[in-house]
């Protein structure tokens, strides 16, 4: 472990203020090594002036290390955390993990102290710690990116700063290489070049300008640099590039042909490159580190510039499904990859066969195949599927198999400006294009139904310029317009664009007003750029807000990055059963982010919840069948600023008080395993910050454990011991509960969970993602009876569950059904397969029973929801004199009230935990912690 301080003594600005000094705190934990900076910040000269900072290589153990080395750093140099006025956060780009751990902390952090957060590139940071070490000239940036991909950003250096030439990007490493060797071999001299036209887009290639030629044209649009800036672009000399970031360490030999390595220690983010980045900003208008309101942590969020692998995986068999379309009329050689895929795309393994392509097009149904020797295999039928909404409507990213379609309506509606089919086949596998279609459906099992709106954009240099919007006339007036744009908004967003561009017919006052409506507003006019001659109104915006536009505005106070918030469920059931809360000691507020619901909830001294919020992100994994952890991770940051914010208010008007802040709570608990380590990462990041930030304890909670105390939200005198039938997506066990804290798990699964069966199912067959709700719906109108699917480990004569089996014996039928061209009865397979489940889960509980006395059982998870399993419970704990309970429906999903509960628990036991835990992926239920 090396690590590296300094404390400066430098004389305070000019201007400085008399008063108390204001600090701000900066951190960065993009790649290998955590960096901190703490600084003093002198309002009426907009300078920083360095306290201390802290280089660490960190080698993955940034979530255990980075409060701990916060913490230590301030109290060095005797600096409160309650002085800190601002709080400055890498948001890279770099580790997904590692940008990620910074931001959630950074948030906790600013929550906490109700100050304001800003996020700079770590790319900055780095070329501000070169500016600082002295070299000056060309400048380029490579940071490591995973997968023999890097992020390249370039950079002009001289005394007055580290000026940014190009957007963030990712690329393959060799690729870069190979820009950068023709940059460094290029000849300067196009300093006279004239500016672009203003206004016109020239195509963006995968290979950027070299430096010479980025320097020309900043030279030759002096309103988008500073004075120093265009001094410096003007007359900086022509010389070998200069190297730094940490790709280099693994790609020195690769780029040695480049330019000119700089140190090592210049290669990653320092404490006082975070300084000088957050200095360039405030000094150039685009932050105010004393604007608390303006820097709401909740807007802040990383760099990615790429989507998830899920969607890139997406989006490329839709780019292999047009080539080979291409290739079958004859416009493109096969085995020649589209040139704009050779860049940050992971491969997909699979491209969706012909007659699901046939069958998403409209032309067959969902059940139909072309061969009958073809399965249909789970990934298939789960391409494409998302639910439609209240109206029927569903988005999806569009596909080649409806180029035609919206050829068609574009000629409907764009006139003589309409796209042919090939214009909008050529975009799809573009991979700086994004595009999304509407589809209007009846909501039968596997229906895509019709197309009735798309919209595309194209995310260049840090911008997406919206290159279509349509909307069939019959569906407008219904916000699908502002749908499809929140979604190419938000890809764009991954992307790495910041803002948003478009053009409108200057006559059209309708789209004109919408656009303003979602923060859009004129900046130019293109004379006659349409094809009848009318001019366009070129208009421009903040992409933040687009990503936010399908939120109407009279319900933002329920919906936090595009979910709608579920409050006060679990509240409101238990205030039933005992009464309201009070403001008893201690309130404690517990967070909740192992899979796909962001979750907060205060619970008092007396057990009764003040208040509960779940933001569900189910909407987003729909589509691909189930739940996607990076999304998950992504949505995580997205959501739990606001989350947490909608907990602390609505608590306070429970409790009767003006305002509940986060000084004014006991304690912070949060989920810290098992689950999805990604999601689980950003509420333990998070929670951290805040209770460090709030100087109140730190509670970790075993989410297994809280699936127990959920049947206390709605049995508050539920007591061990019992038997526990834990029941859900990623669980399928038994456990005797002996007594609070003290648990044996008499028996899980030995494959699948039951939640995992019933997404596969549902998947075979077409229904869509959650499975559980959509087979009991189905379910209920079948016949449990129809089909003799087998009973896995009934009579295994232990507590052991296999649900493998079973879905394959279910997958198998659908295949044979279909061979034998016998439509399916698809009520009769969700039943049958339902009652296949339920049965081996009653009779193992009650051998559990027998075999531990017990006379309780209380069943936990997700599927505890499953109305058949609740009803058949019932029924034997009947028979047997047993107790049931059963916890309400709003508590058997994740939820953080029942989180709080065992947090309750905990902090009477002083069970807390030190800043420097980290989550964990999977825990024993039976070993205490």
């Amino acid at each position: 472990m090396s690590e590296t301080k300094s404390q400066t003594s430098a004389a305070p600005c000019p201007d400085a203020p008399r008063h108390e000094p204001a600090y701000v705190l900066a951190f960065d934990t993009a790649n290998e090594v955590i960096a901190i900076g703490v600084g003093v910040l002198h309002e009426e000269a907009r300078a920083i002036e360095l306290v201390a900072h802290a280089e660490i290589e960190a080698r993955r153990q940034s979530n255990t290390q980075l409060i701990p080395r916060i913490d230590a750093l301030l109290a060095e140099n005797g600096i409160a955390r309650g002085k800190i006025a601002c709080v400055c956060v890498g948001r890279g780009p770099g580790s997904f993990t590692g940008v990620r751990i910074a931001m959630a902390t950074a948030k906790g952090i600013a929550s906490a102290l109700e100050v304001g957060l800003i996020g700079v590139s770590s790319l900055d940071a780095v070329a501000w710690g070169v500016w600082e070490f002295g070299a000056r000239g060309e400048l380029a940036v490579v940071a490591d990116a995973m997968r023999k991909e890097v992020y390249p950003v370039r950079y002009l250096v001289d005394d007055a700063g580290a000026h940014r030439l190009e957007a963030d990007r990712v690329v393959k490493a060799d690729l870069a290489a190979e820009e950068l060797v023709e940059c460094d071999m290029a000849t300067p001299g196009a300093s006279d070049a004239g500016a672009p036209e203003a206004g016109r887009h020239t195509p963006c290639s995968n290979s950027p300008r070299c430096a010479a030629e980025l320097r020309a044209e900043h030279t030759a649009r002096p309103q988008e640099l500073s004075r120093s800036d265009v001094t410096a672009a003007a007359n900086l000399p022509a010389q070998r590039l200069f190297l730094a970031g940490d790709a280099l360490k693994k790609y020195r030999d690769l780029f040695a042909p480049c330019g000119e390595a700089l140190p090592e220690n210049t290669w990653t983010p320092t404490g006082a490159g975070l300084l000088l980045a957050l200095q360039a900003a405030w000094r150039s208008g685009e932050c105010d580190p004393f604007d608390a309101a303006r820097h709401n942590p909740a807007f802040a969020l990383p760099v990615y510039t790429r989507l998830s692998d899920a969607e890139e995986n997406e989006r490329a068999r839709a780019a292999r499904a047009a080539r080979e379309g291409a290739v079958r009329e004859g416009e493109a050689k096969p085995g020649v990859p589209d040139a704009n895929l050779r860049t940050g795309v992971q491969d997909a393994e699979a491209v969706a066969h012909p007659s699901l392509v046939h069958s998403l097009a409209g032309k067959a149904s969902a059940y139909e195949e072309t061969s009958p020797a073809h399965h249909a295999t789970l990934h298939e039928q789960s391409i494409l599927v998302a639910p439609p909404d209240e109206q029927g409507v569903s988005y999806k990213p569009l596909d080649v198999s409806h180029v035609g379609c919206v050829a068609a309506l574009e000629s409907r509606i764009m006139g003589s400006d309409a796209w042919n089919e090939s214009l909008v086949a050529d975009e799809i596998p573009r991979r700086d294009r994004t595009w999304w279609a509407a589809y209007a459906s009846e909501g039968k099992p596997g229906e895509v139904g019709t197309l009735v709106g798309y919209a595309g954009g194209w995310v260049v240099d840090g911008d997406v310029q919206i290159l279509k919007v349509g909307t069939d006339p019959a569906w407008r007036r219904r916000g699908i317009a502002r749908e499809l744009l929140a979604h190419v908004a938000a890809d764009a967003r991954n992307l790495g664009a910041q803002t948003v561009s478009l053009e409108v017919r200057a006559g059209n006052e309708g789209a004109q007003a919408l656009y303003q409506a979602l923060g859009l507003t004129p900046v130019g006019t293109r004379p006659r750029y349409y094809s009848d001659r009318e001019d366009a109104l070129i208009m421009q915006g903040d992409l933040a807000a687009l990503v936010g536009a399908a939120e109407p505005a009279e319900e933002s106070s329920r919906l936090v990055a595009g979910m709608e918030l579920q409050v006060d469920a679990s509240h409101d059931v238990q205030a039933t059963a005992v009464g309201a809360a009070g403001a008893s000691r201690p309130l404690i507020l517990a967070i909740e982010s192992s899979c796909d619901e962001t979750a907060a909830a205060i619970v008092d001294g007396e057990g009764a919840l003040a208040s509960d919020v779940v933001a569900s992100q189910i909407d987003f994994h729909a589509r691909f069948g189930g739940v996607v952890p990076e999304i998950a991770s992504r949505k995580h940051i997205e959501a739990i600023c606001g989350v947490c914010d909608e907990c602390l208010e609505v608590a306070a008007k429970n409790l009767g008080m003006r305002s509940l802040r986060w000084r004014d709570l006991s304690a912070v608990a949060v989920t810290y395993a098992p689950g999805l380590v990604g999601a689980l990462v950003v509420g333990v990041a998070f929670a951290k910050g805040a209770a460090w930030a709030a100087d109140v304890p730190l509670i970790g909670v075993n989410h297994l454990e809280g699936h127990l105390y959920a049947n206390r939200i709605g049995c508050p005198d539920f007591t061990p011991p019992a038997v526990v039938s834990l029941v859900s997506g990623g669980n399928t066990m038994l456990v005797h509960m002996k007594g609070w804290g003290d648990y044996e798990t008499l028996g899980t699964t030995i494959d699948d969970a039951v939640g995992e069966a019933f997404d596969k199912v549902a998947k075979a067959l077409g229904l869509g993602y959650p499975g559980g709700p959509v087979i009991s719906r189905y379910g209920a109108k079948g016949d449990p009876c129809a089909i003799a699917f087998p009973r896995a480990m009934m009579h295994s004569g232990d507590l052991r569950f296999s649900l493998s089996g079973l879905k394959t014996a279910v997958v198998t039928y659908i295949n044979g059904e279909r061979e034998a061209g016998r439509e399916l009865n698809v009520p009769d397979i969700c039943a049958s397969f339902e009652a296949a489940v339920v049965d081996v889960q009653v009779a193992k509980a009650k051998r559990a029973l027998e075999m531990t006395g017990a006379r309780t059982l209380c069943v936990g998870g997700g599927v505890a929801a499953n109305p058949v399993l609740r009803a058949s419970y019932e029924k034997m704990c009947s028979k047997a004199g047993v107790r049931l309970v059963l916890p309400p429906l709003s508590a058997c999903g994740d939820n953080a009230g029942m989180i709080a509960l065992v947090a309750l628990n905990r902090f009477r036991q002083k069970k807390f935990f030190s800043f420097d835990f980290d989550a964990k992926a999977h825990v024993n239920l039976d070993e205490p912690y």
